[in-house]
């Protein structure tokens, strides 16, 4: 049974037809959130035929409260359409999870523009309408869960997946800022970096690793980070298999160079460790005392 109890909240979740983002709306639906499912209608599909209404069936025939939003997220009113669909249909709204992407197999020398700005307009603006519908919501009621998804593609990068690792930098850097901007009033936002079964990973899987790395293992998480009980702000969690680890942008410490030491300078940085900082003011005041300077406010 789960410790994480949603009842009374309402959720919205996007790309939510198929893979982690069903598993996800149905996770909180089945721990009493009602949830606005969202996923594209494809020309053709009548209501029935779309994957968010498969979705939208399987909650309610499990005992819960759902309702389907066909939206295409990178459109710039989509974000307005959901917020909207969750505030009619169940008169509030305490929860979004921005899980919807667009995959991309193709090198940076192969891929046009139109390609890359879809791949990343589906990831970062399909992100950004929703957080920026939901943002004055949230305000208001003092109060609201912010789930975003990135991915390991979007801090090492990948070959073949710039457009989509841009994307996913892009939503980290957005999820850190807007959980500073958000705490004082309520709001907490956070990242799930999944590695599990779906659309986008499943040929790219051994058997034995798909077996054990399927989206219910994530879904623990994305409940608890959507919840009253969630203690972490502006944090980026990798999840799978059940396992789960933190990411965070590092600095190393400075080190005094020109142009005749770059060669030797750039060899002892990349040998040095990273640390974490809260905040980017905290990285710059740190560099100043580094340099005998001053810094702009007391470290923390």
């Amino acid at each position: 049974m789960s410790l994480v109890d949603l009842r009374g909240r309402v959720a919205i979740v996007t790309g939510a037809g198929k893979g982690l983002g069903r598993a996800y709306a149905q996770g909180l639906a089945a721990r009493g959130a009602s949830v606005v499912v969202n996923n594209r209608r494809h020309a053709g599909e009548s209501t029935e035929q779309t994957s968010a209404w498969s979705t939208v069936e399987a909650i309610r025939a499990a005992g819960g409260q759902a309702v389907a939003n066909f939206s295409s997220v990178e459109a710039g009113d989509s974000g307005l359409a959901m917020v909207r669909d969750a505030l009619d249909a169940f008169g509030r709204l305490d929860i979004v999870v921005a899980n919807a992407a667009a995959p991309q197999a193709i090198g940076f020398n192969k891929v046009d523009l139109a390609t890359f700005r879809q791949v990343f307009d589906v990831g970062f603006l399909g992100t950004l309408n929703l957080l920026h519908a939901a943002w004055p919501v949230f305000r208001e009621g003092g109060y609201g869960r912010i789930v975003t998804t990135t991915s390991s593609a979007g801090r090492f990068g990948q070959h073949g997946l710039s457009a989509y690792g841009a994307s996913k930098a892009a939503i980290e850097s957005l999820t850190r800022t807007l959980a500073a901007e958000g705490a004082r009033s309520g709001i907490l936002a956070n990242a799930v970096s999944p590695y599990a079964l779906s659309q986008m990973t499943e040929g790219h899987m051994r058997p034995d690793v798909a077996r054990r790395f399927t989206p219910d293992k994530v879904v623990p998480l994305v409940a608890w980070l959507s919840s009253q009980a969630c203690t972490v702000n502006g944090e980026v969690i990798i999840a799978g298999g059940g396992r789960f680890r933190r990411a965070s942008p590092v600095e190393t410490i400075s080190l005094e160079g020109n142009e005749e030491t770059f060669a030797a300078l750039m060899s002892e940085l990349t040998a040095t460790p990273g640390r974490s900082f809260s905040s980017s003011n905290q990285a710059f005041d740190t560099l100043l005392v580094e340099a005998g300077l001053e810094p702009r406010r007391p470290l923390d």
